[in-house]
């Protein structure tokens, strides 16, 4: 009976995701197919400039293409002609071109979809090495102390497209190990896959490697352990339990590569599908961009379905029998040394900001152009003359204010959709490989360019791996034995939320909140950087690392410092964090 309930109840949530999957799709393409509208320039023009650089065409111009594309019969018409072709493997010509879409998207997909892989393949081996000393003792009952994740914190702040300007130059030009530009063959892909695998890695792997105490302190482990069973084993059921919380982030993380890898696209100089995106994007060139939108929405539902089905074939029977223990975190205490490195971390920013306020940020020199560090300029100066140390100082209240109202945000919309999962997967599933810069045209064609029109945009889709974290860890929870109990002893929603559901997740999230902290304001950066954003001259920590990394083989040192900046702040976070939840934990248990 229990099974025959469980698989009806089960049926009725997978329409309705179904739906939501529907409905999340529709709702993606049809803003897209808006964007020449809501932006309140004329398409005509746009496209017209598009393919001759033509800065004044003539009315006769702008007319002879609206009636060339049809632009006089509105969005819909044209919406409903390019869905009409869809079933014939027609997406249309392209508007600047004049070529078909379709084999451009594939080309496009193919590429992105290879660099992906590669990333992936990058991305194991970075988490596989971060998380091999917890397995490895943990295996023997040899973790005696908690970590604060700092390696992860620093490979996690790398910004992406200043590590792949670092590697092409280093080892693509310098060296001459691999190519640096352009996708020819396997030796391409090296390069790239490491500028986004790197970061990715450390997300995952630190994630990871926070999950896997908990995993080893669940009774089965303490006894296979007492019954002398190998090593190897525990530790593959244990990277098996926590691997299960952990595996949704690969979507937002590594499958969203295929549209989000913008910028390592174009530093490499691949004709992938984010820079495919982008670029019918800015061109309002709508049938491109409506196909590879599709494309995009198409991968996530299906790397989604994938993983939610990898990870529920990982925790077995029990899942779906109501019979899986709690994941609760371990008591091991934490190292004196995370208070000393957030101290540390704490001072160095506070003072580096403290000096660049007492200096001028606007001032221009251009006699002193790219100087490197000095008395005068402790950090050198910018392509502008302009003082760095003064730029990082003004800028960071800005910039880690911003980022950390985004974050927020951000996670308030992921614990509250993630607990409506039913609804909300399919809408998770979409949004999770958009890329932020595509959001962004869409947010700043209705609010206009400014700062908080490209926050707006970077939580349009920042929500969803906090989402999928949330949804995941809390079908492991209502899965465990305690909440049955708790149901059984008459458990209220409220009850259940407060002492169950939230102390499950909660923790994890923020982790995972502070772990992509660098990330949000990267991408606030890229947007303010393509004029959607912080408009110049407004000194912020991403458009400083976007306005100097082209001068970064000549003058290193113009990156150096509000790159430093990232990792001290997420070195802070999240060891600061720690050595808090460390106290805690100790005052609790000595109460």
């Amino acid at each position: 009976m229990g099974a025959i309930s469980a698989g009806a109840e089960a049926r009725p949530a997978q329409w309705r995701a179904g739906v939501g999957r529907l409905a999340a799709g529709a709702a993606l393409v049809t803003a897209v197919a808006l964007l020449p509208w809501l932006s309140g320039t004329d398409p005509a023009r746009t496209v017209l400039r598009a393919r001759s650089a033509d800065q004044d065409p003539t009315p006769a111009q702008l007319a002879a293409v609206r009636e060339q594309l049809g632009l006089d019969q509105g969005p819909f018409t044209h919406l409903a002609h390019w869905l009409g072709g869809l079933p014939r493997g027609d997406a249309g010509t392209s508007w600047v071109s004049g070529e078909p879409v379709l084999p451009q998207v594939s080309a496009a997909f193919a590429v992105s979809g290879t660099l992906m892989l590669g990333a992936l393949v990058v991305t194991l081996a970075v988490a596989a090495l971060l998380s091999a000393r917890t397995l490895y003792l943990g295996s023997r009952r040899r973790l005696r102390q908690g970590r604060a994740g700092t390696g992860a914190a620093v490979l996690a702040a790398l910004p992406k497209f200043l590590l792949a300007s670092l590697l092409a130059t280093v080892c693509g030009v310098w060296l001459g190990w691999l190519p640096s530009s352009g996708w020819e063959g396997p030796s391409s892909m090296v390069l790239p896959s490491l500028a986004l695998g790197v970061p990715s890695g450390a997300m995952i792997g630190g994630l990871l490697d926070q999950s896997l105490p908990a995993a080893f302190n669940e009774p089965w482990a303490r006894t296979w352990h007492a019954f002398g069973f190998p090593p190897g084993l525990i530790a593959r059921n244990a990277l098996r339990r926590a691997l299960a919380g952990v595996l949704p982030q690969l979507l937002p993380t590594v499958v969203g590569l295929v549209g989000g890898a913008v910028a390592v696209e174009k530093i490499f100089n691949i004709p992938g599908l984010g820079r495919l995106a982008l670029d019918a994007a800015l061109a309002q060139d709508l049938p491109p961009l409506q196909t590879a939108t599709l494309v995009l929405i198409l991968l996530g539902v299906t790397a989604g379905l994938l993983l939610q089905a990898l990870r529920r074939a990982l925790l077995g029977p029990a899942l779906r029998d109501g019979a899986l223990p709690a994941l609760h975190a371990s008591d091991l205490p934490r190292r004196r040394s995370m208070s000393w490195i957030a101290a540390f971390c704490g001072v160095a920013l506070l003072t580096a900001i403290g000096a660049g306020l007492l200096r001028d940020p606007l001032h221009v020199d251009t006699a002193a152009r790219l100087l490197p560090p000095s008395l005068a300029h402790p950090l050198g100066t910018d392509s502008l003359g302009r003082d760095l140390l003064a730029r990082l100082g003004h800028g960071a209240l800005r910039t880690t204010g911003v980022a950390l109202a985004v974050t927020t945000v951000s996670v308030l919309l992921g614990l509250l959709l993630g607990m409506a999962a039913q609804v909300s997967s399919g809408l998770t599933e979409a949004l999770s490989t958009l890329p932020a810069v595509l959001a962004g045209l869409l947010t700043t064609a209705v609010t206009g360019p400014s700062v908080w029109g490209a926050a707006l945009a970077v939580c349009m889709v920042g929500w969803t791996p906090y989402a999928a974290q949330t949804a995941a860890l809390l079908e492991q929870e209502r899965a465990s034995g305690h909440m049955l109990a708790a149901l059984s002893f008459g458990a209220g929603p409220r009850y259940l939320l407060r002492h169950h559901h939230l102390p499950a997740v909660l923790p994890a999230v923020l982790r995972n909140a502070l772990l992509r902290l660098p990330t949000t304001v990267l991408v606030l950066a890229s947007l303010g950087f393509l004029g959607l954003g912080e408009q110049p001259p407004t000194a912020e920590w991403g458009r400083l690392l976007s306005e100097n990394q082209p001068y970064l083989e000549l003058a290193p040192w113009a990156v150096l410092g509000p790159a430093c900046a990232l990792v001290l702040l997420s070195v802070l976070a999240v060891s600061g964090t720690a050595s808090g939840w460390g106290v805690s934990r100790r005052h609790r248990s000595s109460r």
